[in-house]
């Protein structure tokens, strides 16, 4: 037992996750701050603005690099060791990133005044999307250079990067929201990630890999045809996850209230803080790790070796929170969120269920599964707004995290059954 502990200990994937153990805390803390401040100052309904605006944003940025990242991942691990084959990708890459950002920057700046009373239903707000269009070039490079980043495993500069962020996000939020309150919460979501393509920069500048030529090569018809697969993986996932949370939103808003809805947007903002340990880890070693493996049996031993670590800290997680959840609401935000608390056992289900979901979804996505994996996320959206409206009519915002558990159930079962045969059968 104790041989099986140390080896298990000693895997690749503990490795990484202890390196990224440290941007994980600090991600952590400042989001507990970045939480705490600027749930006091805007309260539920400020928390669920910014919520729609969040997952905007997440569907944009996918856009603007034509969700090439995972792609660009993939094969900068894959070619690592050749020249020749990788700086194609990176040429490729960047020139895909800057058009498509230009193009939705313009959209965004000319079509400022709809998204804002359509996303933010205030046209009060549209200085927000101007300002988001004159960023967004930035915005995308920097998701473009962290992706190259961990395609060549320079996971320290991952995690300098990443520790950055979080604190130039932090000061961003808490600044603008005590100065401009609302208002100066959604700036602060659109800006600070363009301040970080800069600081990625220099953290890169001397990398072997890295040269200005390499990036201002001509576009590759064919390479860009082999990131084309990710890409729809990508953009699919990218635009109907958080698409799906805007339009749950909007039920709860409808149905219930604005207030239920940042109530419901709190309780998502909790199952990403704790679930970022995972999803944190695993971004940075579990695609590269699975693109380069090809046997049956080596794929196998990688996700029972993942599951093996991720269950027991899934099971123990969830369990304290929900035993503390009154605690933990009132330390995180603030009374006006204590109708959180009857939202809990059923997200915390759901997370479980995501997550498990996750590890065999990144097999479809490192293995360029694009039928099956593009399949999966369309219905898992359209269950999950179907379910999510009828839900929410029964139950108001209960039901929209019911109806995240039992989708996220028939996800894992489904794809349990896609690689029955990798998972069971050890021949």
């Amino acid at each position: 037992m104790l041989l099986r502990a140390k080896k298990l200990l000693t895997t690749d994937l503990v490795k990484v996750s202890f390196l990224n153990a440290v941007a994980t805390l600090i991600k952590m803390l400042t989001g507990f701050v970045s939480v705490k401040v600027v749930a006091a100052i805007i309260g539920p309904v400020g928390v669920a603005l910014l919520g729609q605006l969040n997952n905007f944003v997440q569907i944009l940025l996918s856009v603007s690099n034509g969700g090439i990242n995972s792609g660009i991942t993939k094969y900068t691990a894959e070619y690592a060791d050749s020249e020749k084959d990788y700086i194609l990708y990176l040429g490729t890459g960047f020139w895909i990133t800057v058009v498509l950002s230009v193009l939705t920057s313009l959209v965004l700046v000319l079509g400022a005044g709809y998204f804002s009373i359509s996303i933010l239903h205030d046209i009060q707000y549209k200085p927000v999307f101007y300002i988001f269009g004159g960023t967004l070039l930035f915005y995308a490079l920097n998701a473009l250079l962290t992706s190259v980043i961990n395609g060549f495993k320079e996971y320290k500069k991952y995690v300098i990067s990443n520790i950055v962020g979080s604190i130039v996000g932090l000061l961003f939020s808490v600044v603008l929201a005590v100065k401009y309150t609302v208002f100066g919460a959604l700036v602060a979501t659109v800006t600070f990630q363009s301040i970080v393509f800069f600081i990625t920069l220099g953290l890169i500048a001397k990398s072997y890999w890295f040269k200005w030529k390499s990036f201002l090569l001509k576009f590759n018809k064919g390479i860009a045809v082999k990131l084309g697969h990710y890409s729809l993986m990508a953009i699919v996932s990218a635009v109907t996850v958080p698409a799906g949370q805007i339009i749950v939103r909007s039920f709860i808003i409808s149905k219930n209230s604005i207030t239920d809805a940042g109530l419901w947007e709190g309780i998502n903002r909790i199952s990403g803080m704790y679930l970022m340990v995972i999803t944190a880890s695993l971004g940075v070693y579990f695609l590269p790790k699975l693109s380069e493996l090809k046997s049956k049996k080596e794929l196998r031993k990688e996700v029972l070796t993942v599951y093996k670590l991720v269950i027991p800290f899934l099971i123990l997680t969830t369990s304290v929170i929900f035993i503390f959840r009154v605690f933990i609401i009132h330390v995180l935000f603030t009374q006006e969120f204590i109708g959180m608390r009857d939202l809990f056992a059923f997200q915390l289900i759901g997370d479980i269920l995501k997550i498990l979901g996750w590890v065999l979804g990144y097999l479809l996505l490192a293995k360029a599964m694009t039928k099956i994996y593009i399949i999966m996320e369309l219905v898992n959206f359209v269950l999950l707004v179907i379910m999510s409206y009828f839900l929410v009519n029964l139950y108001g915002s209960i039901g929209a995290t019911l109806a995240f558990a039992i989708v996220y159930f028939i996800y894992f079962a489904v794809l349990c059954f896609v690689f029955r045969n990798l998972l069971f059968n050890k021949n």
